[in-house]
């Protein structure tokens, strides 16, 4: 089976976890320091903030911007639960708009409508690797002076133009196994508000801001030196990943027919953390195909938030059309950079030949 995702792990990885091992200071040492200061840099940012996922990112994101209880935050409904659970954990209430249907992500346009005297900030997704419509959303954000959240869990990085994802507001990004770049488990927040980093670092140590001092209900969402030191030495070949993953989307883009291929807006460099098609009504039976035939294909997602059990208890029953129809809709393939020429030739034969046949 080609599988959706394959984390790739050197010697470079091995030697760098041994040296952490073998110096014996594993949590939160000299390791973490340095993943934050080269991330930070790679951003642009002035600041980032190691912690243990990329769910504890989210959650430690919001509360450091003081959103909290009573508060509203604009979101997407067609992404990972965890970016508007973590809403519901600091205390605040999810408010949907729906997507564009061309990339995806959250819909500029309907932001202003979603405005209410209750709105503190837009938290963002750039699903799949692909950038949002930052221009816009921040010229949205700016007119009512709304915080801006980016999830970019999935999106490490991708640019606009000349600017990375992750330095428009506080933002979010995963280390899952499954990500451009892996430290087993484990987040990051970017920002380059000083108040809202030395907050995070608060945070995610108990509430300290020295020692046995605890100013703030806090966490324990620290990183090991572990995990950073095997972030340091992916971030080191992140470059070479993203640009594997464009050669591969391009392969694809050139060879599947009869599908519509993931877009790339003008000015955006997308860094296909998924590769995902829209197959209509055949979806379903495309999937089962393939993982007969050995592509490990998946779907994200299908069921959009705000239909999830979880959010029809609380309430939610909008119609948000493109997320349910892209949730009926999207498939996405294997796209990471450890394929090999056969794999590919068998991902795009495959696709075609179930597509040719229906």
């Amino acid at each position: 089976m080609i599988p959706i995702a394959r984390p790739m792990i050197g010697e470079k990885e091995k030697e760098a976890v041994l040296r952490v091992l073998d110096s014996g200071v594993i949590a939160h040492g000299p390791a973490v320091q340095g993943f934050e200061k080269a991330f930070a840099s790679m951003v642009g940012v002035r600041e980032a903030v190691a912690v243990s996922s990329g769910t504890a990112a989210l959650m430690v994101a919001l509360v450091a911007n003081g959103i909290g209880k009573g508060d509203e935050v604009i979101t997407t409904p067609f992404s990972f639960i965890a970016s508007s659970n973590s809403i519901l954990f600091a205390g605040a209430r999810p408010r949907f708009v729906d997507v564009c249907e061309d990339d995806f992500n959250i819909n500029p346009s309907l932001i202003e409508e979603a405005v209410t005297s209750r709105t503190k900030a837009i938290l963002i997704v750039h699903l799949y690797g692909h950038p949002c419509r930052m221009k816009e959303i921040c010229a949205a954000a700016n007119a009512h002076g709304l915080l801006v959240i980016e999830d970019a869990c999935q999106a490490h990085g991708a640019m606009i133009g000349d600017r990375q994802v992750g330095s428009f507001g506080t933002a979010c990004f995963s280390f899952y196994p499954t990500k451009n770049i892996t430290t087993g488990e484990g987040g990051m927040v970017t920002t380059d508000d000083l108040r809202v980093a030395e907050m995070a670092r608060r945070l995610r140590a108990h509430g300290q801001s020295q020692r046995y001092r605890h100013d703030l209900l806090g966490y324990n969402w620290r990183m090991t030196d572990i995990s950073a030191a095997i972030g340091l030495v992916q971030l080191g070949t992140l470059g070479d990943g993203n640009a594997r993953r464009r050669q591969n989307a391009r392969f694809f883009d050139r060879r599947l027919e009869g599908v519509v291929t993931p877009s790339e807006r003008q000015g955006c460099h997308h860094v296909y953390h998924q590769y995902t098609l829209r197959v209509g009504d055949r979806r379903d039976s495309l999937l089962q195909h393939l993982r007969e035939n050995g592509v490990g294909a998946e779907v994200y997602y299908p069921r959009p938030i705000h239909r999830q059990p979880l959010y029809r208890r609380l309430g939610y029953d909008q119609p948000l059309p493109v997320a349910e129809r892209l949730s009926e809709e999207v498939l996405s393939l294997p796209v990471h950079p450890s394929l090999n020429d056969e794999e590919l030739n068998t991902i795009v034969g495959q696709t075609n030949r179930f597509l040719e046949r229906s």
